[in-house]
């Protein structure tokens, strides 16, 4: 696509729907977040004892983050598909969250040994709950911040006129 002289520059801008008001944002990242984590819960119960703890962890770790920066940045956000830049600072708030979570299942782990698995979910969740307000805070307030410009490759500035002209004017 190409660029016209009148044309806004994307990259000056920040991106349609940035600025949420903060009670929406936070919905949102609720209802994204809390939907990943869910389905992260639910794996993280399927392969728990067939796999290391925190191997099973660091793994839907990962998945469940390029899946819900993406949902961030389109829904919660409101500034689109997210760009690599946004992953990989997303990617860090996530590394808080695993240790986090890694480190509240295996202490609870060492106090209740024998606990049932519907315990431990109740813990992996309230622990994922903590760190997720925490990364809401960091993603809505540095990562997709409203006043924080995305840089968008663009195509050339050309004239407009050359645009418009017939092939071979």
């Amino acid at each position: 696509m190409t660029r016209t002289a009148g044309s806004a520059d994307a990259a000056d801008r920040p991106a349609a729907g940035a600025g949420l008001p903060a009670l929406l944002s936070f919905a949102r990242f609720g209802v994204c977040g809390g939907g990943v984590t869910l389905l992260a819960s639910g794996a993280l119960l399927l392969i728990g004892d067939r796999v290391p703890l925190a191997l099973a962890n660091a793994v839907l770790t990962v998945a469940s983050t390029v899946l819900a920066t993406e949902l961030h940045g389109r829904f919660t956000f409101g500034r689109g598909s997210a760009s690599w830049r946004d992953h990989w600072a997303s990617g860090l708030t996530v590394l808080m969250s695993y240790l986090f979570t890694t480190g509240a299942l295996t202490a609870f782990d060492a106090l209740r040994p024998d606990s049932g698995a519907l315990l431990r979910q109740g813990v992996y969740l309230a622990a994922s709950g903590l760190a997720g307000l925490a990364r809401f805070l960091l993603l809505r307030h540095v990562v997709f911040a409203p006043g924080r410009t995305r840089r968008v490759p663009t195509a050339p500035l050309v004239p407009a006129a050359s645009v418009l002209a017939a092939p071979g004017a």
